[in-house]
């Protein structure tokens, strides 16, 4: 097996200064030598404290989204190498909140993972179908569309994948294992290197089915939304693998 397991804890806008306790709480809740790469993106503002809140521990941090641009004219906006300087290893583009809430279309996901690979960090890319498009049966259909479109023609060795069905992502439901088992394994068969990218799955991940999940053959890890806001949940999930 070439795919090490990772499990990714996406904070969304949540979290402040008080909030950096968590580091060393889930550092020390982590079982000794764990088998999981463990990766927290907390919000930018405090990307670099808690990079120096890691220090000495195995957890690994990176940023929610990024401009395709290095440096410019666009207000409000980050450039990846100063979430690289900040210390991020990673940055999420694509998440469905971004395609929904920013109008984000596959071009752009592509161009934001490329920007990510330029300044040597790995971006996990997310795919995912609406309930609508789950219903209508048309599942592969879309998440391959997204797929072809928005990850780049190169450095398939230094991205990741997360698979997160919309209609899953903080409500509580979460696909059956055979509707995950047969996702992934289709979004395996169209990588370019399908035994060395890491496919991972979110959508309302938590420590009672985290086990069952991660068991699964094409599932590489997790991308945890709410459940990754609490050191403790999010050690379970971890220590799962």
């Amino acid at each position: 097996m070439l795919r090490k397991t990772m499990i990714a804890g996406n904070w969304k806008m949540n979290g402040d200064a008080s909030n950096l306790s968590y580091f060393k709480e889930l550092a020390s809740s982590i079982v000794p030598n764990s088998a999981a790469d463990v990766l927290v993106c907390p919000p930018v503002t405090l990307l670099a404290r808690a990079v120096e809140a890691c220090q000495g521990s195995s957890i690994q941090l990176g940023a929610q989204d990024c401009h395709v641009a290095q440096s410019g004219a666009h207000t409000g906006d980050i450039a990846v190498s100063m979430l690289k300087d900040a210390g991020a290893a990673y940055v999420i583009v694509g998440h469905s909140e971004r395609r929904a809430d920013h109008a984000e279309t596959n071009e752009m996901v592509q161009c934001k993972a490329e920007a990510v690979l330029s300044q040597g960090l790995k971006p996990i890319i997310c795919i995912g179908e609406t309930l609508a498009d789950r219903e209508s049966g048309l599942a592969q259909e879309v998440v391959g569309a997204q797929l072809a479109g928005s990850v780049p023609k190169e450095g398939a060795d230094n991205l990741v994948i997360a698979y997160e069905p919309v209609w899953a992502i903080g409500t509580g439901l979460t696909a059956s294992l055979d509707d995950i088992a047969s996702m992934h394994a289709f979004i395996r068969a169209q990588l370019a290197e399908p035994e060395i990218t890491q496919i991972l799955y979110g959508g309302s991940v938590k420590p009672g089915n985290a086990a069952e999940i991660l068991a699964l053959q094409d599932v590489d890890g997790a991308l945890v939304g709410g459940a990754s806001l609490t050191a403790d949940n999010f050690s379970m999930i971890v220590n799962a693998v």
